[in-house]
């Protein structure tokens, strides 16, 4: 059995999904945010962050779009993501990496910008700059959209709801829908998938 460490509102939102759409068994552990974490938490997870998903041989896995692309491989009937084989496969890796490296660093440091400057003032420059980044991304992401239903493939896969998620994590809303159409477009539908909309209750991510 799976161990997902997680807390409502973080990227265990993502991992959630994608342990529950491949019926995978799994515990969930909800970790309180602490300036003094547990010591055996820290083993698994040395930058104290959330998701961390204990395998069932007992190794275990931070980021959550490593544990959602291992996922997609290990459940492979769950459809998590176009196979490996397929010629889609190429666009899911793209965009878990490209949505991981640029996207998610941005929303890191808009949450937590003191974080990120040595200066006492500083952490308002460090903000307006995160926010330019995401809108940056964001906007790659919503011109590969067009005229297309999914990031990848046909179906929808783990990277839709990871954007979704970070989407939903942009500190202003309203800009999200009306800037970035396409992305609208998507998000509008897993807003009223049943899974989403469970999962959503628990973790807030966006307006009910």
């Amino acid at each position: 059995m799976y161990k997902l460490y997680t807390r409502p509102g973080s990227g265990g939102f993502v991992v959630e999904a994608a342990l529950t759409l491949a019926k995978a068994p799994f515990e969930q552990i909800n970790v309180p945010k602490s300036d003094r974490p547990d010591p055996a938490f820290l083993a698994i997870s040395p930058l104290n962050q959330v998701p961390v998903l204990t395998l069932p041989d007992g190794s275990s896995l931070t980021e959550s779009a490593a544990i959602c692309i291992l996922l997609a491989e290990r459940h492979p009937r769950a459809g998590l993501a176009p196979a490996a084989d397929a010629p889609a496969r190429a666009d899911f890796l793209r965009w878990m990496a490209f949505m991981s490296s640029a996207l998610y660093p941005a929303v890191l440091r808009f949450y937590y910008a003191p974080r990120y400057t040595v200066d006492a003032d500083g952490a308002k420059a460090v903000k307006q700059a995160a926010v330019a980044e995401m809108d940056r991304g964001f906007a790659v992401v919503d011109a590969a959209l067009r005229g297309r239903d999914w990031l990848a493939g046909e179906a929808m896969s783990v990277a839709d709801i990871y954007l979704a998620m970070l989407v939903a994590w942009h500190p202003d809303s309203g800009k999200a829908r009306t800037a970035w159409p396409d992305i609208e477009r998507l998000w509008a539908k897993l807003r009223e998938h049943p899974l989403m909309k469970t999962l959503n209750a628990s973790h807030e991510m966006w307006p009910g």
